[in-house]
């Protein structure tokens, strides 16, 4: 194991903005060849639907089929890997689940409409979208919490239909990722990964239905292909590497600082860590406890890749100075382990998800506190929000005029249309003024 080297810097120091900067920086999820390797292959699946996909399973997850039956699997059979799964498991999913969904409740967004002074019904009303696809990675990871903060929000927000698409390496998938989307409320589930599944999600095969929107995680492939098919179909976002932000005053057990950062390292070496002090001893208390944990870690070696290249300390003069960076970074995960954390939240605007307090490890958000853990990166939390049921649902404009209203109101936009040379829209609203 090569030696630890995290990035310091002091805030105060001239250069500070320039490494900051560079240290944010992340490049777009691929380049001109991925993005020629991957319209190649939503093609194929456009083109040659079903035997596309069992070709594309077959060359990059070895997994060889006969029919996409082989490549499909049924409530009955998501709901029998549930069962293969320890009791404790089960019942962690379904707390996990349980938790998601309570919490999510309180983002459903209902219908409403008024009559204004003129006589006009205005309003909007809410549906849920029909289909949804989510995405859940295949790596070594088994992801069952992504399946939970995708599925739990579709569910809630009325979607009838949630289909997962999942690879298969070698012909194997997690019981484990499968009774997650049991407890979710999964529909069906197909096992694909990369690009081809993303195409067959957006524009349907023999086999594989289209859906409305396709939501989840992903490879470079998988990002890329999200981009290049939304406007046919809707996406959530395109996520970068996972962050942390922790701002510490000094005074939480520095193991569990080191832990936290670990816990966003460990994701994948262009993960980012950091964290903000005005206290240099306790920054180097933290190193210490980071060079200690680090050699017990299974991912060591990621962790440390992690931190080495997009690891960050920052010292600040005080510790209030951390609230600018903080919108400034706009951090997928921020950690305030601060005495009074509520304190400063009306100072902060851009942060994915806030953890207030000591004893709020980032991990709990991952797994089973209730919010999404679906979160903007890199910096998107400027302008985009954590996935919830909002994503789910969609909204049409309500608008009923009286013949009175009509009347009255024709006239406003006779002139405004006539004033854009739009002689229909003035003429249709004219027809309805009475004279």
């Amino acid at each position: 194991m090569t030696d630890l080297n995290i990035t310091r810097v002091d805030a105060t120091e001239a250069d500070f903005d320039t490494v900051l900067d560079s240290m944010l920086a992340w490049e777009s999820v691929s380049d001109a060849q991925m993005q020629s390797t991957v319209a190649e292959i939503i093609a194929e699946v456009r083109q040659r639907g079903d035997a596309a996909l069992m070709e594309y399973s077959a060359k990059f997850d070895r997994f060889f089929v006969n029919s996409m039956a082989e490549l499909t699997l049924d409530a009955e059979a998501i709901e029998a890997a549930f069962n293969r799964l320890p009791e404790d498991k089960q019942q962690a999913l379904r707390v996990s689940a349980q938790r998601v969904e309570d919490y999510h409740r309180h983002q459903v967004a209902e219908s409403w409409h008024y009559t204004d002074e003129t006589g006009v019904v205005l309003g909007q009303q809410v549906t849920a979208l029909d289909r949804v696809g989510i995405y859940v990675p295949g790596g070594v990871a088994p992801l069952a919490s992504s399946v939970i903060m995708n599925a739990m929000p579709a569910k809630v927000a009325g979607v009838s239909d949630i289909i997962m698409t999942t690879p298969a390496p070698d012909g194997k998938v997690s019981d484990f990722v499968l009774g997650a989307a049991f407890v979710a409320g999964v529909s069906e589930v197909y096992l694909l990964g990369g690009a081809q599944a993303v195409a067959a999600l957006a524009y349907g095969t023999e086999t594989v239905p289209n859906v409305d929107k396709i939501v989840g995680p992903g490879n470079a492939f998988v990002a890329t292909a999200k981009q290049q098919v939304f406007g046919k179909v809707g996406i959530d976002m395109i996520a970068g590497p996972s962050e942390i932000l922790v701002v510490c005053d000094g005074k939480t057990n520095p193991d569990w600082i080191a832990m936290d950062l670990f816990s966003q390292a460990e994701h994948s070496h262009d993960a980012q860590a950091i964290l903000i002090s005005h206290d240099r001893d306790y920054l180097d208390q933290v190193q210490a406890s980071i060079e200690k944990l680090l050699p017990t870690m299974e991912r060591q070696d990621t962790i440390l890749q992690s931190l080495n290249d997009r690891g960050l300390f920052i010292r600040v003069k005080v510790l209030d100075d951390a609230k600018a960076l903080i919108n400034r970074i706009a951090p997928e995960h921020l950690e305030l382990s601060i005495d009074d954390p509520e304190s400063w939240l009306a100072d902060i605007r851009h942060a994915g998800a806030i953890f207030m307090g000591r004893h709020t490890s980032e991990a709990l958000g991952d797994y089973c506190a209730g919010p999404n853990h679906v979160l903007p990166t890199s910096g998107t939390a400027r302008f985009f929000s954590p996935l919830g049921v909002y994503d789910f649902q969609k909204r049409s404009s309500l608008i009923g005029a009286s013949a009175t209203a009509a009347s009255e109101l024709g006239q406003v936009v006779s002139v405004l249309a006539r004033g854009e040379l739009l002689t229909a829209h003035a003429r249709s609203a004219e027809q309805r003024i009475d004279d």
